[in-house]
């Protein structure tokens, strides 16, 4: 392998796994390494991670803040289509891939890197997700996946490789291994250990961003979210940039036991997957969007979006974020969420998002219409000849039957 690369761009973590793959790159290829890590919001502090990078010889490190990007460009375009996938999933580390696949691209340009890393192992779904945006973006480019080459194939022959050359392992509160996780300001994840089990019900003190249900507060919390042409922009009144507005709801729905998934899932790959999944922010404004479309969208447009989403999430899912397909999907969607602009009202209770009012300068919700008092709006007499039509294939169909 030595010679085939002079240097590569690692997505860089400086947990375990990218730790040893940035010594394995050193050994195995004898190339330059570049490291880049990027603050999606996960909540660490990554000037440890640039720390370890410089301990191993990294002269080249780029840390960066992508939090606004990652929320205004990926998740808010990915919720406007309410996608959800196999019914439960919010689709938070599908999300965060696309973006990280991009920056490493951009950068390998900038440094004149002729290959890309990371450290998604060979049976999961990421390999597939940066990868294909790898391709995407650079269809040349040369691509390192260590989990697929090396005999490191273990998470205690990684210890031990860890421990062979000084690189740092880091514990859980129990003192061991800890789970694997991914993080983001949407959600963060738990694979692996005692989780592998699907019977096994998660440990409590396993959660990090959310308190359980039993334990949030006896009162319910009021939050009202305004929304502008698809997105959200203010939170009980006061505007917020797109990072800050979901740590804002990330907060408020964590502190009402908001946001817990435990999830058996198809991967792209072909295997099922357990995994428990935090997303406080993003529950919440999952159901305030569905919300403020009920009022703002029409019938027609609400019906074929509905009819997208499936395809719309598995194909983001499955990592196909750069696809034309997903372009065209988005500009459908964008379009249906050009008037979903108003103030949606919410009670957090204990796990619950209760939705409570909904108001829009763009609502075609008719109350002179709806109501059950007299009107001089819609003439009740019509649904006889409407009902005749709609019915005229069911009884042809019956005598026919008959």
């Amino acid at each position: 392998m030595s010679g085939d690369v002079k240097k590569v761009v690692l997505a860089y973590s400086g947990g375990l796994d990218t730790s040893v793959i940035l010594r394995w790159l050193q050994d195995a290829y004898g190339c330059e390494v570049v490291t880049f890590t990027a603050d999606l919001g996960q909540g660490e502090e990554l000037e440890e991670a640039k720390e370890k990078a410089e301990l191993m010889g990294i002269k080249e490190i780029f840390v960066e803040d992508l939090r606004d990007e990652f929320v205004r460009d990926y998740v808010f375009p990915m919720f406007r289509a309410n996608a959800i996938y196999e019914g439960t999933y919010l689709l938070g580390t599908s999300i965060a891939r696309p973006l990280i696949a991009k920056r490493q691209i951009e950068i390998a340009a900038q440094v004149g890197a002729d290959a890309v890393a990371h450290g998604a192992t060979g049976k999961g779904n990421d390999q597939v997700r940066f990868e294909l945006g790898y391709y995407a973006l650079n269809p040349d480019i040369k691509i390192i996946a260590p989990w697929r080459e090396w005999d490191l194939n273990s998470r205690t022959k990684l210890i031990e490789y860890a421990g062979k050359h000084q690189i740092p392992v880091p514990k859980d509160k129990e003192g061991e291994a800890p789970y694997s996780t991914d993080a983001n300001l949407l959600h963060i994840s738990y694979e692996g250990k005692v989780l592998e089990d699907p019977w096994v019900e998660p440990a409590e003190n396993m959660f990090t961003r959310s308190l359980s249900p039993e334990a949030a507060p006896d009162r319910p919390t009021t939050v009202e979210i305004e929304f502008k042409g698809g997105d959200p922009v203010a939170v009980d009144g006061k505007k917020l940039g797109p990072a800050d507005l979901l740590q804002r709801l990330n907060v408020l729905g964590g502190e009402n036991g908001i946001g817990r998934d435990d999830i058996v899932e198809n991967r792209f790959v072909g295997m099922k997957s357990r995994g428990v999944y935090e997303t406080p922010g993003g529950t919440v404004l999952f159901k305030a969007r569905r919300a403020m479309e009920s009022i703002t969208l029409d019938s027609g447009a609400m019906h074929l979006k509905d009819e997208m989403m499936p395809r719309y999430a598995e194909t983001v899912y499955n990592g196909f974020w750069f696809s034309p397909e997903r372009e065209m999907m988005q500009a459908a969607i964008d379009k249906a969420s050009g008037n979903v602009t108003g103030t949606v009202r919410m009670k957090l209770y204990k796990g619950n998002v209760i939705v409570t009012g909904r108001k829009s300068p763009k609502s075609i919700y008719s109350e002179e219409t709806a109501t059950f008092e007299a009107d001089s709006v819609y003439d009740q007499r019509d649904a006889e000849g409407f009902i005749k039509l709609n019915a005229l294939r069911l009884r042809l169909a019956n005598k026919i039957a008959k």
